[in-house]
C-alpha cells in the first residue's frame, strides 16, 4: 500500500502447471480407465456368463447356428426379393436348394466315406504293429515285464484261493463287472441320432424364420433400445457391424473352404490316394474351425496313407500336403480377404475357440469366432464396454 491506497500487483502464472496442462491435453484419448474396484465383480459376471453358456448350451447351439445360416442365405434371399419374389417363397427356395444340394452331394460321396471310414481303424491297427516292430530291445524287454506283472495281478486278483480270508462275522462282497447291454446300447444311439435330428430340423426353422422375417427384428431391437435418439443410433450401428462383419466373415469361410476342399481334392488325387474326393470336402470343412480343423485332417490322412502305401515317408507326404495348402490360406489368402477392419487379435481366437471347445464341444470350435466378433461389435459401440473391445482388437 503506497500513500494509503492499494497497489495492484500483477498474478503470478504458474507456467510448470500451464505446460503440463498443456502435455497432458495434447496426448491422446484412450479408452476409460476400469476402477480396480470393479475387477471382482467381472469376475463374477464373467464366471456366472461361462456357467450361463454351459447350461443353456442345448438352446444356444440351436439358435446360433439358425442365426449364422440366416446370415449367410440372406444376400440370396434378397436378390430374389428384388425380382419380385416374396420374402417366404424366396426363403423356402433357398432352403430347399441347401437341403437338396448337401443330401445330393452325402448321397453320391456316400460309398467313398464308408470306406474311409472303415479304412481308419485299419490304419491305426497298422501303425501301431508297425511301432511295435520297430521298437528296440529295450523297450520290448519293458513293454513284456509290463505285461507279465499285469497277468499276474489280473489272476491274483481273479484267484480266491490267494484273496485274504474274511473276518469273522463279515460277508465277503464280489464286485463283478456288468455285461454289456446290447439294447440299452441301441436304445441310447436312437436316442441320440433323433435329438440330433430334431436340433437339426429347429436349426433349418429358425433360419427359415429369421430370413422371412427379414429387417422386421431389427426394426423392434431399434425400439426397444431406447428413447432418445442417440440410443437408437448406437443400436443402428452395432446392428450393422455386427451384420457386416458376421457375412463378411461367412462369405470368406465359405470361399476358402471350396478353395482348400478344391486344391486338397487335386493334390490328393495327384499323390494316388484312394477317396480323395471325401478328403478333400473334409479339409474344406474342418477348415472352417480355426487352429484344430487342419490338425484333425492331417492326422486322419496320415493314417490312411500310412495303410495304402505302407511307408512313414507318404504319410508324412500326404499329411505335409494338407497342412501346406491350410497354411497358405490361412496366412496369405484370408488375411488379404477379410483385411485389417475390425480384426481379431489371434490369442483372443486362439483363447476363444479353446473355451468354446470346452463350453459346446465340436459346436463351440465352429460358432466361438462369430460368438467373439458379435461381442466386439457390441463393445467398440457402447461406450462402457471400450475398454473391453480394445482388448478383444489387434
Amino acid at each position: 500500500m503506497e500513500n494509503g491506497k492499494p497497489v495492484s500487483r500483477p498474478a503470478r502464472t504458474d507456467h510448470s502447471t500451464n505446460e503440463n496442462t498443456s502435455a497432458e491435453a495434447s496426448l491422446p484419448a484412450g479408452p476409460a480407465a476400469v476402477p480396480v474396484r470393479n475387477i471382482p465383480m467381472m469376475i463374477v459376471a464373467v464366471a456366472a456368463t461361462l456357467y450361463l453358456l454351459h447350461w443353456a448350451a442345448p438352446v444356444l447351439i440351436p439358435v446360433m447356428l439358425g442365426v449364422l445360416i440366416s446370415y449367410a442365405l440372406s444376400p440370396l434371399v434378397n436378390a430374389l426379393e428384388k425380382v419380385h419374389l416374396h420374402r417366404a417363397m424366396g426363403s423356402a427356395l433357398v432352403m430347399a436348394m441347401l437341403i437338396g444340394g448337401t443330401t445330393w452331394l452325402a448321397y453320391s460321396l456316400r460309398d467313398e466315406a464308408l470306406s474311409v471310414l472303415e479304412t481308419l481303424p485299419q490304419a491305426a491297427q497298422k501303425l501301431r504293429y508297425k511301432l511295435h516292430t520297430e521298437k528296440g530291445a529295450g523297450a520290448r524287454a519293458v513293454e513284456n515285464v509290463q505285461k507279465a506283472a499285469t497277468e499276474l495281478e489280473k489272476a491274483a486278483s481273479e484267484s480266491p484261493a490267494n484273496a485274504p480270508a474274511a473276518p469273522r462275522g463279515v460277508t465277503r462282497v464280489q464286485v463283478e463287472k456288468p455285461k454289456l447291454d446290447v439294447q440299452a446300447l441301441i436304445w441310447n444311439s436312437t436316442v441320440r441320432t433323433l435329438t440330433f435330428l430334431g436340433q437339426f430340423v429347429t436349426v433349418l426353422f429358425l433360419a427359415f424364420f429369421l430370413m422371412a422375417a427379414g429387417n422386421k427384428f431389427r426394426r423392434k431391437v431399434v425400439i426397444l433400445s431406447g428413447t432418445r435418439l442417440s440410443e437408437k443410433r448406437v443400436t443402428i450401428e452395432v446392428l450393422d457391424e455386427i451384420t457386416h462383419q458376421i457375412q463378411r466373415y461367412l462369405l470368406v469361410q465359405v470361399f476358402t473352404s471350396v478353395l482348400v476342399g478344391v486344391a486338397s481334392w487335386l493334390a490328393f488325387a495327384y499323390i494316388g490316394l484312394e477317396n480323395a474326393a471325401v478328403w478333400g470336402i473334409a479339409a474344406g470343412v474342418l477348415n472352417s474351425v480355426p487352429y484344430f480343423g487342419p490338425v484333425i485332417v492331417s492326422g486322419g490322412l496320415a493314417l490312411v496313407a500310412f495303410i495304402q502305401f505302407g511307408t512313414f515317408s507318404m504319410a508324412l507326404m500326404a499329411s505335409s500336403v494338407a497342412l501346406l495348402i491350410t497354411s497358405i490360406e490361412g496366412f496369405a489368402l484370408t488375411p488379404w480377404l477379410v483385411g485389417r477392419t475390425a480384426r481379431i487379435n489371434a490369442v483372443v481366437v486362439f483363447v476363444s475357440v479353446i473355451a468354446g471347445g470346452w463350453l459346446w464341444g465340436g459346436w463351440g470350435l465352429l460358432l466361438s469366432v462369430p460368438a467373439v466378433m458379435i461381442v466386439k461389435a457390441i463393445c467398440d459401440r457402447v461406450e462402457d464396454f471400450k475398454p473391453v473391445g480394445e482388448l478383444l482388437g489387434e
